[in-house]
């Protein structure tokens, strides 16, 4: 609670479907998930919260479990909220859980890591009902060495390769907790990696090269090599940003 004593923090935990979608950040003109947020906000409270968002997707990127902290004013009716919201919202985005949270809670810096996973088909034919979540790359690929690239991945290693030469990022230095290939089934697959941050269009660089290692264009050596600060050109293609999709958040117990 503020110094007034009528603000109290909170937690907001949100899915959405990113087609259609400008990404989180709120931009005029064009529709995105804190934009949406923000004028449904309005229209129930008056005003809009300062929303704090642990992970900021891309335009075109979906999100399994998003976490938002913010400061709502004391004995708000948290489900009436919560069905409001989803009621202004449009259908792609679901606010699913809304309660109080600690004091200080931050949704972004609290966060010890986040997980990712990138959906890829191999299919000469994909069902319709996963066009607009998953990558098609109809083809054979090696997926041993795919599995041996993700497994280089893992560690600390500076990923200057697999983000935009044009970036606000200063170090590049990032922990990759866990990254691996697993099958699913009808030619499905999917890159599930856990880091304590990424940089911007990390996980889709890292899939787009991986692919290319799939398909016996670049070398595992090759790819070792980006892993220590090798400039952006020298990697693979940027993946689409459909295939992505934010998994979960985790924090530590009691926050």
């Amino acid at each position: 609670m503020d110094p007034a004593g009528n603000q109290q923090n909170h937690r907001m935990e949100l899915q959405y479907d990113g087609s259609g979608l400008h990404g989180w950040a709120k931009q005029e003109g064009l529709a995105t998930v804190e934009g949406s947020l923000e004028v449904a906000f309005s229209t129930v409270l008056g005003v809009a919260p300062t929303l704090q968002v642990a992970g900021r997707t891309d335009a075109g990127v979906h999100a399994r479990r998003q976490v938002v902290s913010l400061r709502l004013p004391a004995g708000t009716d948290l489900p009436c909220l919560t069905r409001a919201l989803n009621a202004l919202t449009p259908a792609g985005i679901a606010v699913t859980r809304l309660t109080r949270a600690p004091h200080g809670f931050d949704a972004r810096k609290d966060a010890a890591s986040r997980t990712y996973r990138y959906f890829l088909s191999t299919a000469a034919v994909m069902s319709p009902f996963w066009s607009r979540y998953c990558w098609q790359a109809p083809g054979d690929l090696d997926l041993r060495a795919m599995r041996d690239a993700a497994a280089f991945a893992a560690g600390r290693h500076d990923f200057t390769a697999f983000t935009p030469t044009d970036t606000e990022h200063v170090f590049f230095d990032r922990l990759v907790l866990r990254c691996a290939w697993k099958r699913g089934g009808r030619g499905m697959m999917y890159l599930e990696i856990e880091a304590e941050a990424f940089l911007r269009h990390m996980v889709r660089t890292l899939v787009g090269t991986m692919v290319e290692i799939g398909r016996g264009e670049r070398s595992l050596d090759g790819f070792r090599l980006l892993l220590q600060g090798a400039p952006r050109p020298a990697a693979g293609p940027t993946a689409p940003a459909r295939g992505l999709c934010l998994w979960d958040i985790t924090y530590e117990r009691g926050r």
